[in-house]
């Protein structure tokens, strides 16, 4: 059971809220701001996901039923096609994240952070993100 006490003060305070958190989260959901960073997400998250995906399958596929393509020697008798293709899903992975992270730093960021003052929450800095 949780007891909670609450300190009672004679002061009135200069202005009561009008509305609960609720009702304000509410409101911001419903706004064009919000809106316009909901699209500014989903416009880099779904091309990169399904580009990302398509480079995926392409490797797959190639390895399954591209065997002497993907066997083929570049350099010295071990590094092969298959092998490069496999490094390069490693280094596409990373570039995204790098490429979200400039993504989010230019765009998501400061509309998120003005909806957040608007909604008077406090703001984290998260530092940069290089």
């Amino acid at each position: 059971m949780k007891v909670v006490i609450h300190k009672m003060s004679t002061d009135t305070p200069a202005s009561a809220p009008t509305e609960s958190a609720a009702e304000r989260y509410l409101a911001v959901q419903r706004s064009d701001e919000f809106a316009g960073l909901r699209r500014a997400l989903r416009g880099f998250v779904f091309p990169m996901t399904v580009a990302f995906f398509l480079w995926y399958a392409l490797y797959v596929i190639l390895s399954a039923y591209a065997r002497g393509f993907m066997g083929t020697k570049l350099f010295g008798s071990n590094v092969n096609v298959a092998l490069v293709f496999g490094l390069l899903q490693f280094v596409s992975t990373f570039l995204i994240a790098w490429l979200y992270s400039r993504h989010a730093d230019r765009k998501l960021d400061p509309i998120a952070d003005r909806i957040r003052a608007e909604i008077g929450e406090v703001k984290h800095e998260h530092g940069p993100r290089g």
